[in-house]
């Protein structure tokens, strides 16, 4: 897990303290991607939430994914942006389906290296449907999920 120089510190961050997504950033703490799923009936679900939509049932249990997938879509924001990453772009932001559970994608940056900056990657050669694994990096409290090339 690396450390992410600044100004990425100024990013805004989600509340460790949501009891509904903590277990999450604990896990990416740790170094796993994990998901919610529910205890009733098994559904895998991301973002988490309080209930199942499949089953209602308000029982859950988070459980660790391979943390590979492949890339489903992605950006390229330019400014104006906001104050805290305006001077980082333009910069990429791909969004992952989960190798295990197509259905469940993640928000991220495609990286070249773990210790990398979120713009460091040329958009051009990203490409719809290319391998990615995860791999986390620490800013401020946070272990953010970001992705390499397979």
């Amino acid at each position: 897990m690396t450390t992410a120089p600044r100004p990425e510190s100024t990013w805004l961050l989600p509340d460790l303290d949501d009891e509904t997504s903590a277990p999450f950033w604990a896990g990416t703490a740790h170094g796993e991607l994990l998901v919610q799923t529910c205890a009733s009936c098994g559904h895998r679900r991301m973002p988490p939430r309080p209930m199942c939509p499949v089953c209602r049932s308000l029982e859950h249990t988070w459980e660790p994914t391979s943390g590979r997938g492949t890339i489903w879509s992605f950006a390229v924001p330019h400014p104006p942006l906001l104050p805290a990453y305006a001077e980082l772009a333009p910069y990429n932001v791909v969004v992952v389906a989960l190798e295990e559970e197509p259905a469940i994608r993640f928000v991220g940056n495609l990286l070249a290296t773990p210790e990398g900056a979120i713009n460091e990657i040329d958009a051009s050669t990203i490409r719809i449907g290319e391998p990615v694994h995860v791999t986390f990096t620490r800013v401020e409290d946070i272990s953010l999920p970001r992705w390499l090339r397979a």
